[in-house]
Parts: C-alpha cells; sequence; structure tokens
C-alpha cells in the first residue's frame, strides 16, 4: 500500500513536509500549489514553494516531492509543468479540485469540474510537454453538485494521458462535510478507467484507511487534514502504529517552533502554531488546553515558553 501526504494550501509547506516524513514513511509528497495564470513562472516560484528541488526532489528523509500546479490555460500549464520536471520535480500534478471561493472566481480549481473538456486539454497539453519518464497526476473531486459527474471527468484524465489521479470522494458542494464521504463512488471509477485511482477523504487512522481500501478497492491513500491531527498518521495508517503520544507530539511542536523561527516564514510562526493547534485539539485533549494559553500570545519567544513548560509538567 502506498500513502501520500497531500497539500493543504498554506498549511502543508516545506517546513512541514520535512518534519513529518522524518517521522513517517510517506512515499510521496505534494506541494500547494503553483498558480498559473497567463505567463511561464520563474524557477524562483517553484524553489519557494518547493525548496526541495534544491535537493534532487526529495525531502532530507528521502521522500519524493512533487509540484502541484493549478491553473485553466493548457498552454501556459503545460509550459510550467515542464519548468517545474526540469528543476527536478519527481513529476506534476494538476489540482482540479480546490474548492476556496477566490480560486474558483478565478476558473482555478474545483470549477473545472464542470468543463471536462478543458480538464482533458489541460492534462494533455502537460502530458505533452512533460518528459515521459516523469509522472503527470492530477487530484479530483466527485464533481461540482452531482458525484455522477465524476465519470465523464475521470475519463477526461485517463483519455488525456495522465499516470494515475487522486480523488477526493466528494462534490465541491460537499465541502468538508464528513457525512458526505462518498467513497463507493471511487470503486465505480476503478471500473470506468485503465489508469491508478488513489482515494482521498475521511482517513484519520488506522481503521478509516482499511475501511476506504476495502470500500474503494484501491491501494492507495492520500491523507491532508488527518496528518496535521495525528502527526503519525502516515505510519498509524500504513503500518498500524500506536497513536503518537501526546509528550511526543510537544517535542514535535519544539522542533517545529525551531524550523519555523529559523526558516522564511519565522514572522508567522505565532499564526502557524495556532493553526497547527486548531487540528491537534480534534485529536488530542491536551492540545485543546494548552491553545488557551497561547491564545494570545502574538511572539515567538512566549509561545516557545508555553510549550516548554508544559513539556517539562
Amino acid at each position: 500500500m502506498r500513502v501520500i501526504l497531500g497539500p493543504m494550501e498554506g498549511v502543508l509547506d516545506h517546513l512541514m513536509r520535512e518534519m513529518l516524513t522524518e517521522i513517517n514513511d510517506y512515499d510521496l509528497c505534494v506541494t500547494e500549489f503553483v498558480r498559473v495564470i497567463d505567463s511561464l513562472l520563474p524557477s524562483s516560484v517553484f524553489y519557494r514553494l518547493c525548496p526541495e528541488l534544491r535537493q534532487g526532489g526529495k525531502t532530507r528523509s528521502g521522500t519524493p516531492v512533487r509540484v502541484q500546479i493549478l491553473g485553466q490555460d493548457p498552454n501556459w500549464m503545460a509550459e510550467n509543468a515542464q519548468r517545474a520536471c526540469s528543476l527536478g520535480s519527481a513529476g506534476v500534478d494538476i489540482n482540479f479540485g480546490c474548492p476556496a471561493k477566490a480560486v474558483n472566481k478565478s476558473r482555478g480549481g474545483a470549477v473545472l469540474l464542470k468543463e471536462p473538456e478543458r480538464i482533458y486539454q489541460i492534462v494533455k497539453a502537460c502530458r505533452a510537454a512533460v518528459n515521459p519518464v516523469k509522472p503527470l497526476t492530477a487530484k479530483v473531486r466527485l464533481g461540482w453538485d452531482d458525484p455522477a459527474q465524476c465519470f465523464e471527468i475521470a475519463d477526461a484524465i485517463a483519455q488525456a494521458g495522465a499516470d494515475e489521479m487522486v480523488v477526493h470522494a466528494r462534490t465541491k458542494e460537499d465541502g468538508y462535510r464528513a457525512e458526505t464521504i462518498k467513497w463507493d463512488y471511487i470503486k465505480q471509477l476503478k471500473q470506468s478507467v485503465t489508469i491508478p485511482i488513489i482515494a482521498n477523504g475521511e482517513v484519520w487512522n488506522y481503521q478509516d484507511g482499511q475501511a476506504c481500501l476495502s470500500t474503494t478497492n484501491t491501494d492507495a491513500l492520500m491523507v491532508c487534514r488527518g496528518a496535521l491531527n495525528l502527526p503519525n498518521l502516515g505510519n498509524v495508517v500504513k503500518h498500524n502504529q500506536a497513536h503518537m503520544s501526546w509528550e511526543d507530539v510537544l517535542a514535535l511542536l519544539l522542533v517545529y517552533s525551531q524550523f519555523e523561527i529559523k526558516g522564511d516564514k519565522g514572522l508567522y510562526y505565532p499564526n502557524r502554531v495556532k493553526q497547527w493547534f486548531s487540528y491537534l485539539r480534534h485529536e488530542y485533549p491536551q492540545a485543546k488546553l494548552l491553545f488557551t494559553d497561547i491564545r494570545a500570545l502574538n511572539k515567538a519567544a512566549p509561545i516557545i515558553e508555553v510549550l516548554q513548560r508544559a513539556q517539562q509538567q
């Protein structure tokens, strides 16, 4: 079974990838999206989003990293896909699933689920531009407002030459509501297209992973939000590892603090660590309590002091 660490815009950045691949046996990471509009972006844009390109397209622990691109113009998407690969990306992923209103208003992400023909043209152009040895993949939802739309969407992606696709088993209109997950549609898709499918959505623990694999008949999972709720989710899902203890999570938070303060987003550390707490508290009651101690703090040093005190208790 493969387990892939998926992208989350503004959350799962290169610092988080670095840390989570150190403690999990992930087979692949996918970056936050590079927004493509009407130009070939400079190399610096790709390096900023994916500094792993400077080390062979892998995290320091050796996990391959694939750049994701988002846009609506086939030619410019192809140009930028080729650039990502030339810089060392482990293939290219195309985002057809982002539900953000700002992205959809500019005809990117999930809004393209309404246009299977354009999806076909984008994937076809990117496949033609990218070295055949580099995987070209796509991430989609089941549709905009009707899960039955997934069959035409998936056919467009497969016919255009993609190597595989990730399917988040909800429509755009479903958002992230747990009760709207529709894993059974992935099983139906598996029977209608020949390319491999990676299942995504509502995998929070080992049991969820097994249930998803069984229901969808796939052999690969992508985890996103769950990887922030439970930092060792990759190994929990893949190897039935015990859930990371709160003591180990605290130690990881302090490692993260060092990463962030030294990294290029140090000024944003207070917001970033609070954002992570918003996920951790779903898995750890201690995180919910500790969050009340850091909520009003807006400087790095006092937040780290709170974490250190909690570690010593």
